[in-house]
């Protein structure tokens, strides 16, 4: 199942639910003890330092994709500023079929239009050529994702994960095999945009073909960024950062990513019900155990009191990944602030209507209304208005 830091988990049932203010730099350890960067002892061997790396964190192995994304768009700057001095040159080697590449963006247009209405209308409020972008980037994601979760997923095989992975590669290289990948090959040569971060979603694939349990949560915590914060990553290249942004490029994709775990873990909490059917259960089974819950208590599907401690402390988690999302978005540019701020209003709505439905999320679809999506528009504008922090990180 899926859908923009590294987190130390929350535990539930009156047990401390705080995070240090700068917790995406900061590592898990198994005293539940916090040091201040992802670093291991200094003064230890080579070797030592080695067999540390084996056991890394969910969070540092993240972090490492997160510091490689932000190295790209420096690097993706330097370039532009260098570029900009210099005189447009054109060979007449470099030849751009524009029918074909409208047709491809039409295409991925009428697709999101068709498959995610809440998104689609969430894009109109950007500017052209990001919406054709972000059309192209979601048809990718959404395909990638029915191959797991669509009407063939039962045939669907590792095999078939790997060809498709061999298919993004030619994406990237230029040699798009169909129409919608022709926008995605576009959209990567524009903007800096690393396949990592793909092939990162299909890694996540590949675990809903294999895993169908959790053991805590820093193994769903991977899931969440393979599935979901992938997402983020693919996003920030295209939104771009706000000029007068004062704040580390780093700052800024942690909160991308914060929002696509924030996203999936509301997936998650929303759909427990509908993935019991698929005998799936995207819920840490240690904190399960802790709560006194049992994965035969999920098939049964009963609201106990037990349920819906469990519960708040998975949605507290939730909001705690929109609160650190918040932090970033105003560093984006202003052409796309509207747009994602709506998107992180919409979703965490999702939260409330949990709440509302008494945390029955076994036969009960917890969705917003219409009329709450709407009053939601202007209080996103009224915050994507906002400029950029004043502080550096």
């Amino acid at each position: 199942m899926s859908a923009v830091l590294c987190v130390v988990c929350p535990r539930v049932h009156g047990r401390d639910h705080s995070l240090p203010r700068n917790y995406c730099t900061q590592r898990r350890c198994s005293s539940n003890k916090l040091s201040s960067k992802p670093s291991f002892s200094s003064g230890v061997s080579a070797y030592s330092r080695a067999v540390a790396n084996l056991s890394r964190s969910s969070e540092e192995r993240v972090y490492e994709v997160v510091l490689k994304q932000a190295a790209l768009v420096r690097k993706h700057r330097r370039e532009s500023e260098l570029d900009l001095k210099k005189p447009v040159e054109n060979d007449g080697t470099t030849t751009i079929d524009w029918n074909r590449l409208n047709e491809a963006y039409e295409k991925c247009r009428e697709f999101c239009a068709d498959n995610d209405s809440t998104f689609y209308l969430g894009t109109l409020l950007m500017m052209p050529e990001l919406r054709r972008a972000f059309w192209a980037i979601s048809v990718w994601c959404r395909r990638t994702d029915e191959l797991v979760d669509g009407p063939n997923a039962t045939y669907t095989t590792l095999k078939d994960l790997e060809r498709w992975e061999k298919r993004l590669n030619d994406i990237f290289e230029g040699r798009p095999c169909d129409v919608y990948d022709v926008a995605l090959s576009d959209t990567a040569s524009k903007y800096p945009i690393d396949a990592q971060p793909f092939k990162d979603m299909i890694e996540g694939m590949k675990l809903d073909l294999t895993k169908s349990r959790y053991e805590d949560f820093d193994e769903l915590y991977l899931y969440c960024y393979h599935v979901a914060g992938t997402v983020g990553l693919m996003s920030v290249p295209v939104i771009g950062i706000a000029p007068k942004s004062k704040v580390s490029i780093e700052s800024v994709y942690n909160a991308a990513l914060a929002l696509g775990i924030a996203n999936q873990l509301t997936n998650i909490l929303r759909d427990v019900g509908e993935d019991a059917i698929r005998g799936r259960i995207y819920l840490p089974q240690d904190e399960l155990a802790q709560a006194g819950l049992s994965d035969d208590d999920i098939f049964c599907g009963k609201v106990t009191d037990k349920w819906r401690s469990f519960m708040k402390g998975q949605i507290k988690r939730a909001r705690m990944f929109y609160d650190e999302a918040e932090k970033g978005i105003s560093e984006l540019n202003l052409a796309s602030r509207w747009a994602v701020w709506s998107s992180l209003l919409l979703y965490r709505q999702i939260l409330d209507a949990i709440e509302a439905n008494d945390y029955n999320n076994f036969t009960k679809r917890a969705y917003v209304a219409k009329a709450k999506k709407l009053i939601s528009l202007p209080v996103a504008l009224g915050r994507a208005l906002k400029g950029p922090s004043k502080l550096a990180s």
